[in-house]
């Protein structure tokens, strides 16, 4: 089969030279494509050299449209508005659109689903094996600890994440929810300050630290009555998303339209 040909979105940013890089170690994919925001001062620059591997002669462009002509696929980790605006392309095209952008709204993620009918879709929180293999984890557990144990989510990121709290969080969060049987959105405890009286049952907690260069830190706490049990993962370098996302593309290749995520990747689905 002929190298998958994928496009960077964000190229110019720490992620998408990251996934450069990696596009250019990666057997099977080649760079087709350097999308980067109109206007930006990065724009005609080669992709390969920003990205600290030898040049590879695509240049950033804001044009999606012409690049995604002979592309199969696009790696996405910008923000939401650019997302929703990559997605409809994305659905014209045809083409798989892994997407890790963090921040997305509900109205974000409908709008994102309602083009899985033509587009391939892989959306997560995190691309990573492990955080995937945490998810499971924390759905089993929480599936086997009832309310006495209260749930209570820590996530650390580097001092410019824009986001609070992070996807990766908000997934986990998810999973617990799911491990529970409850809603998140009207079980979900976040930004405690001052008298905020007794924690409320069934509640599922975040916390956001923010700091330093740190690539993402995550602990689920399970407190119940005289102990404690965490589940936690390290990021040590972004690096790790940007294999599990061009993993994703690949695993996605030449799948029926719709909605995927991680945990499909990497056949979790039944834990």
């Amino acid at each position: 089969m002929a190298d998958m040909r994928l496009i960077v979105a964000g190229a110019g940013g720490r992620m998408g030279r990251t996934l450069t890089r990696v596009i250019s170690e990666t057997p099977g994919t080649v760079l087709a494509g350097a999308l980067e925001a109109p206007g930006s001062e990065l724009l005609g620059k080669d992709a390969g050299a920003l990205a600290g591997v030898p040049a590879n002669g695509v240049q950033l462009s804001a044009d999606l449209w012409a690049m995604s002509a002979n592309a199969d696929g696009i790696l996405d980790f910008t923000v939401p508005a650019a997302t929703i605006a990559n997605v409809a392309i994305a659905a014209q095209r045809g083409l798989v659109h892994v997407i890790g952008t963090t921040g997305l709204s509900a109205s974000d993620d409908a709008v994102i689903k309602s083009v899985t009918s033509r587009a391939i879709v892989v959306k997560s929180g995190n691309m990573s094996l492990g955080v995937n293999l945490l998810a499971a984890l924390v759905k089993r557990v929480a599936q086997s600890l009832d309310e006495t144990f209260d749930i209570e989510i820590l996530e650390m990121h580097h001092k410019a994440k824009i986001d609070a709290p992070s996807g990766t969080a908000l997934m986990l969060g998810e999973a617990a929810a799911a491990g529970r049987q409850i809603a998140l959105e009207k079980h979900s405890a976040r930004g405690r300050d001052g008298l905020t009286g007794a924690r409320r049952s069934g509640d599922i907690g975040f916390a956001s630290l923010r700091g330093g260069t740190a690539a993402g830190d995550h602990s689920v706490i399970f407190a119940g009555p005289s102990e404690r049990i965490t589940l936690s993962h390290h990021a040590e370098d972004r690096v790790l998303f940007a294999h599990g996302a061009l993993k994703a593309a690949l695993w996605a290749r030449g799948k029926q339209p719709g909605f995927y995520t991680m945990a499909d990747v990497l056949g979790l689905g039944d834990i």
